[in-house]
């Protein structure tokens, strides 16, 4: 089959290294967001997708609005009979959805109906799920609402974190895609709809999402720490100081007090009080500094028992 690959992060990276390595397609472009400012010194890049691409000599779009005439027609000319979209970042309207005569095929990192959006690892990790997955499904013009074709469960250990558990469902999604294209080839793929009634969604992350409410308990808090690790990472303002103070690693523990309250300073870390339960900060990030144990942090910072985290 003659396929355009839609995507823009890294996690759609192992997915077209498996098209490209199959050798049973010809890819005959790629559609992916176009560069942008990245990084603290905001220089501006291509996304990985891209940098992937032109790596393999594939030809590169890279448009504002996919779905803009210009674009459409671009697509047309590369004559896809299958596009694939694996975490590409715009909706795609009906006017695309219409060129390839065998459909367009998403890989979504969720076992839908659960977690439509932008950001299922994330949030699946942050709710506290124990299982998790990916699913191949075909795009329709409702967000990730199309028929399924098929579905990978995926444990997630107690120890994920965001982005540990990214990459492993990156792969998955690449051995799943792989078998579905052999699928649609044979003309055997299935489509199963969606329940709407089980549908729940995983909103985009904000910055602000990372913000440590002490309120919460302590197992509610040190999920969201691993869901949000790298982004948007968790954080809380140092009591004595004032600074932003970036929470890598914690662990549930026994302990009772104000929420916020700090119980207990070691060597093994910082013990603050939640709204159900305590939780230890293990590994900390101080503002413009690097990754260091909480032990090592408290050498340099005179936080006591009984300071308030806000």
């Amino acid at each position: 089959m003659r396929i355009v690959f839609m995507g823009s992060s890294e996690f759609a990276c192992p997915a077209l290294k498996a098209l490209l390595a199959s050798g049973k397609d010809v890819i005959t472009g790629v559609v992916c967001q176009p560069d942008r400012p990245q990084g603290r010194h905001l220089l501006v890049r291509a996304c990985p997708v891209k940098q992937t691409a032109l790596g393999a000599g594939l030809p590169v779009l890279t448009p504002e609005n996919v779905n803009s005439d210009g674009t459409l027609e671009a697509i047309r000319l590369l004559q896809p009979d299958l596009i694939v979209v694996v975490a590409y970042g715009q909706i795609l309207a009906r006017q695309l959805l219409e060129i390839p005569p065998e459909g367009i095929i998403n890989i979504h990192a969720s076992l839908l109906p659960k977690y439509r959006g932008a950001a299922p690892v994330q949030w699946a990790i942050a709710n506290g799920e124990k299982v998790t997955g990916v699913t191949a499904l075909y795009v329709n013009e409702k967000m990730d609402a199309g028929d399924i074709i098929q579905q990978r469960e995926v444990e997630i250990a107690a120890d994920d974190t965001g982005g540990t558990l990214a990459a492993r469902l990156a792969r998955e999604g690449a051995d799943l895609l792989i078998e579905v294209l052999d699928d649609v080839r044979m003309g055997r793929a299935r489509r199963r709809p969606q329940n709407e009634a089980e549908a729940t969604y995983a909103p985009k992350l904000k910055k602000s999402d990372g913000k440590i409410n002490w309120t919460q308990t302590a197992i509610e808090i040190h999920n969201r720490v691993r869901g949000f690790n790298p982004w948007p990472g968790s954080y809380c303002i140092e009591p004595r100081e004032g600074k932003l103070l970036k929470v890598l690693r914690t662990r549930c523990e026994d302990g009772f007090g104000p929420p916020g309250q700090v119980l207990d300073c070691s060597e093994d870390g910082l013990l603050v009080a939640t709204g159900g339960g305590a939780l230890r900060l293990l590994e900390l990030q101080p503002e413009g500094g690097r990754p260091m144990t909480c032990g090592v942090y408290l050498r340099g910072h005179a936080i006591r028992a009984g300071d308030m985290f806000a």
